[in-house]
C-alpha cells in the first residue's frame, strides 16, 4: 500500500527522538500504536460489512433464480395440470380403474381357463430356418421344403 522502506522510519523515529524528547517517546509510540489500531479495526468492519452485504445480494439473487426455476419446471407445470383435471372429474385416478384387467364380469362360477396365480408362458415361435424347427417332424400334410 505505502511504499515505506526502513531508512524512511529510522529518519522519523530520528525527527521523533529529537522533536518530543526521550522521555515522551514511548507515550507517543504508544498513541500512533493505538491509532494505527483502531483505523485497523474500522478497516476490517467495514470489509466485514461490505462482505455481508454482497453474501446477501448473491444469495437475494440465488433466491430469485431458484423460484423462477420452480415455476418453470415442465415437469410440475405437467403434474398441476394433471392434478386439476383429476380435481374437474371429480375422481381420483386411484379409484378408476374399478376391475382388473383381463377379468370377465359375465363369468359367474368364478373359474377362468387359466389359473391367476400360474405363469403364463409364452409359446415359442419358432421359423423355418431355427434350429429347433429343424429336428421337429413337419406337421401332417406338410412337406419339408429345403436341405
Amino acid at each position: 500500500m505505502f511504499d515505506i522502506g526502513w531508512s524512511e522510519i529510522l529518519l522519523v523515529l530520528v525527527v521523533a527522538l529529537i522533536v518530543v524528547g526521550p522521555k515522551d517517546l514511548p507515550r507517543l509510540i504508544r498513541m500512533v500504536g493505538r491509532w494505527v489500531g483502531q483505523a485497523r479495526r474500522m478497516a476490517d468492519q467495514f470489509r466485514t460489512g461490505f462482505d455481508e452485504l454482497t453474501r446477501e445480494t448473491e444469495l437475494d439473487e440465488l433466491r430469485r433464480e431458484i423460484s423462477a426455476l420452480r415455476g418453470n419446471n415442465p415437469v410440475s407445470r405437467f403434474k398441476d395440470e394433471i392434478n386439476r383435471s383429476i380435481q374437474r372429474a371429480g375422481t381420483p385416478a386411484a379409484s378408476a380403474v374399478t376391475e382388473a384387467p383381463g377379468a370377465e364380469s359375465g363369468n359367474a362360477s368364478g373359474a377362468d381357463e387359466h389359473d391367476a396365480s400360474a405363469p403364463v408362458r409364452p409359446e415359442p415361435v419358432l421359423d423355418a430356418g431355427s434350429e429347433a424347427s429343424r429336428h421337429e417332424p413337419p406337421a401332417a400334410g406338410v412337406t419339408p421344403t429345403g436341405s
